[in-house]
This record gives C-alpha cells, sequence and structure tokens, in this order.
C-alpha cells in the first residue's frame, strides 16, 4: 500500500509509569539518526495506526471515559483501532506486553505473531488516554497522535527485558521525571511530559484531556471531555 506522505495519519503513542509512588520513571528510545520523522530524538513508543488494528480483538476493551474523549472530534469506532495500535508499537518497539493470558482463535495477522507466541491477547483496560496532538504544517510526516499512559503493573512480561524489541528505538531505557528534560526530546514531547509529571501519583484518568489541533488554516488548543450523556458501549462500537 502506498501511503501519502502529505496525509495527516492516526498514531497512538504510550508512556509506561514505572514505580509512579516513589521514583516515577518512564521508558524512552532514541529513533534513529536516518529517520524521516524526529531523528536521533528520544520519544516514547508508537507509531502510525495499521489498516488491520481495527479488527484485532481485545480482551478488554478501553475505559468508557477515555473512549468517549478519543471519540470527540473524531469519531467514536477509531477508538478500537487506537489503543490496539497502541498495544503493538509498544510490542513491536519495546518487547513489552500490554495484555493476559489466552488463545487467538482466529488466524493471527501478520504484525501479531510474535505477540500471540507469547500466549497472550492485547489488553486495553489499563491505558488511559492523556493528551493528543496534531503534527504542524510542514513537517515531513503529519500525525493525529493520540497518547496513552500505562502503569508498569499492567505490563505481563520483564520490565527489564527488550530482547523482543525491533531496531527501531535504541537506548530504551527507564528515565526518572526528574531527569528526563536533560534528553533531547521534540517539543511536543516535552509538553506531555509536564502533563505525566502533574499526573503521577494520580491513578484515575485526567478530568480533561489537551488537545493541540494543528490543522493548516489555524491552530488550536483545546480541552476534549468526551460526551457523557449518550450511551457508549466501547466493545460494541468497535465491531460497528
Amino acid at each position: 500500500m502506498t501511503i501519502d506522505k502529505s496525509q495527516i495519519r492516526n498514531a497512538a503513542t504510550v508512556i509506561v509509569l514505572r514505580d509512579r509512588h516513589t521514583s516515577p520513571r518512564i521508558l524512552m528510545g532514541q529513533r534513529g539518526a536516518k529517520a524521516v520523522f524526529m531523528p536521533n530524538k528520544f520519544v516514547f513508543p508508537g507509531g502510525a495506526v495499521d489498516a488491520d488494528d481495527a479488527d484485532i480483538p481485545l480482551i478488554a476493551p478501553l475505559p468508557d471515559t477515555c473512549a468517549r474523549r478519543l471519540a470527540e472530534d473524531a469519531g467514536r469506532n477509531l477508538a478500537h483501532a487506537l489503543c490496539v495500535a497502541a498495544i503493538r508499537e509498544l510490542w513491536e518497539e519495546t518487547g513489552l506486553i500490554l495484555g493476559q493470558q489466552g488463545q487467538w482463535v482466529d488466524p493471527v495477522p501478520d504484525d501479531w505473531t510474535t505477540f500471540a507466541a507469547t500466549g497472550h491477547l492485547p489488553d486495553a483496560a489499563a491505558l488511559q488516554f492523556v493528551f493528543r496532538a496534531i503534527t504542524p504544517p510542514g513537517r515531513p510526516r503529519r500525525f493525529d497522535a493520540r497518547f496513552f499512559l500505562v502503569d508498569a503493573d499492567a505490563i505481563a512480561s520483564d520490565l527489564d527485558d527488550f530482547d523482543a524489541a525491533c531496531d527501531e528505538l535504541s537506548h530504551l531505557q527507564w528515565v526518572s521525571l526528574a531527569q528526563a528534560r536533560a534528553f533531547d526530546m521534540p517539543f511536543i514531547t516535552e509538553v506531555v511530559l509536564a502533563e505525566v509529571e502533574a499526573r503521577a501519583h494520580d491513578p484515575n484518568p485526567p478530568t480533561s484531556v489537551p488537545f493541540f489541533k494543528n490543522n493548516d488554516e489555524e491552530s488550536l488548543f483545546l480541552r476534549l471531555r468526551g460526551d457523557q450523556s449518550a450511551p457508549f458501549n466501547t466493545a460494541k462500537d468497535a465491531r460497528d
């Protein structure tokens, strides 16, 4: 499939927070020097949503509060694919498993064969939607990125074992929040980091989600709160 490099692609990024109540640390890695998008920068694991992500079953869906906010200014059916992309990218780039033990019933898509071989099914219940940002115009790649925070206690694998990771990120490491700003990060990563610092000791989803909406016409800072009045069933909507 040919990708139009000028289009804005939906993407998911995962911030894994470890030891949040004692000495909070986050998982980061460095992009390659030859990467087209943000070369050499330290980032959180993440990437674009794939076409197959909407069809991957989740053993447990994203909580409704976060799903509503994902649907705001986006479309409610996208929430499932974004969660699947977040779990897939976390596995591919770090080798960490966000899932529960279980057997795959249907034929396993190529992107999920190694994950399925661990004996786990993807689980979105621990993900919290905390930030959204659209890459400004003029960049070589543009993404509508949703940032998910997850407590490291929800990870089913060894937190220090990155052997299954691909080579997209190097120097994978747990970085203390106090030291993270010393790393060479993209501007938006620094902004998200401030949001994580403010939420480090609070296990509940935020009351609203910041959204940097960079269109070709204007740049806006919005707050996503979700429509709490309308019925919303994450599992059903993912199948619609």
